[in-house]
């Protein structure tokens, strides 16, 4: 199947013995059963559902679609992109092991590794994935992962997935990528070799902000595991969170085309401003788009603080990916939790914006932006 038909129907569960076109919401938090048999029956297998905490159609339906999109064999939904990334981290290490993580990675993924999973006796090294020699010097005796994303935030640096997977299977470790940036329009880090792939589904997935999701397929095994992670630890999605998500999987492709086209005009623009010093946008990705988000480092010659507030109907929101064009600042939101000297070594400044590109006329899109950065260099 083409992606767009995937896409569209991936999610379309026939459900006897009422045909609904689309699925019901299963809004309840347990499951009735008419005697004590049916009830053993969930324990020997026999019934999927008993309790929403521990499994709900709609969930298991936006776990199966992503997976389907990924082409990978399963997949599990969870309340966030970072219950879902915590979920993949737990599948595969325990106390006393050791992860290979990129240095640019989200902020928040960076805060988990650096301070959560290292309360819990987990240990990260962080380095530069674009020197695959560094990824070698940092693997140790207990490395049991390599986590990086597949455009990293906020500069969206285009992993190496390939070299990536290559150094797992090498060293017999596992393989975790971050795809929310790309979806799997652009790229599909599974098909490549890796072992898991995680998406905030609260972004491209969903599309309309209006939900906090996330996505986690991969292998089988680790898939089984991280659910029981999922249930154990209560990072299950609500029911109707998950129908949304499904509803937005209908026009991810037709909305990644319309946002990646606007994206790559909006940098080309840009890099023509006297306001912007620079504009960070992937060369490739895919045949299929680079991208809807374009980063900027402003000119020192504008007033930042002028440039946010000129925007007028573009948005400064904490997060991307709805239909509306919006800006971010990395520096306050995103990767407010980096230490100074990670921030400096990555280049994360005041000046620094990320811009989630929306489905509007390109031109108008173009013109705001404009408008804004003419407005900080005159302040």
């Amino acid at each position: 199947m083409d992606f767009h038909t995937k896409s569209v129907h991936s999610t379309s569960k026939e459900r006897e013995p009422i045909k609904s076109k689309t699925s019901p919401i299963y809004q309840t938090s347990v499951f009735r059963f008419d005697s004590l048999d049916e009830l053993e029956g969930f324990y020997e297998g026999k019934s999927p559902y008993l309790y929403t905490r521990t499994g709900n159609p709609n969930t298991d339906e936006l776990g199966t679609a992503v997976a389907q999109l990924e082409g990978a064999p399963a997949g599990v939904a969870a309340s966030s992109g970072l219950s879902a990334i915590l979920a993949g981290f737990l599948s595969v290490v325990q106390s006393g092991e050791h992860i290979v993580a990129a240095d640019d990675v989200y902020g928040g993924t960076y805060h988990m590794l650096n301070h959560e999973l290292k309360s819990m006796g987990v240990e990260t090294t962080f380095v530069d994935f674009r020197h695959e020699e560094e990824i070698r010097a940092a693997i140790k005796p207990n490395t049991k992962l390599l986590f990086s994303e597949s455009i990293s935030n906020p500069f969206l640096r285009v992993e190496d997935l390939k070299m990536v997977a290559a150094l797992g299977k090498e060293f017999g470790l596992k393989t975790m990528i971050d795809n929310t940036f790309a979806t799997p329009l652009l790229l599909k880090p599974y098909q490549l070799g890796v072992n898991l792939v995680v998406h905030s589904a609260t972004k491209y997935i969903g599309g309309h902000s209006d939900v906090s999701a996330g996505v986690l397929t991969g292998d089988e095994e680790l898939i089984q595991k991280a659910r029981e992670k999922v249930v154990n630890y209560g990072m299950n999605l609500s029911p109707f969170e998950a129908w949304l998500a499904c509803r937005g999987i209908k026009t991810l492709a037709l909305r990644m085309e319309r946002q990646s086209s606007n994206a790559e005009a909006l940098a080309n623009a840009l890099k023509k401003h006297d306001g912007v010093k620079t504009v960070y946008y992937p060369e490739v990705v895919s045949p299929e788009g680079k991208g809807a988000i374009v980063t900027i480092e402003l000119s020192e010659k504008g007033n930042h603080r002028t440039f946010f507030d000129a925007l007028d109907w573009i948005k400064i929101v904490p997060s991307l990916a709805g239909v509306e064009t919006t800006v971010s600042y990395p520096l306050g939101t995103s990767h407010r939790a980096l230490p100074p000297e990670a921030l400096e070594k990555l280049g994360i400044n005041e000046r620094v914006v990320r811009i989630s590109v929306g489905i509007e006329g390109a031109n108008d899109i173009i013109a705001q932006f404009e408008k804004a950065l003419d407005t900080a260099l005159e302040a």
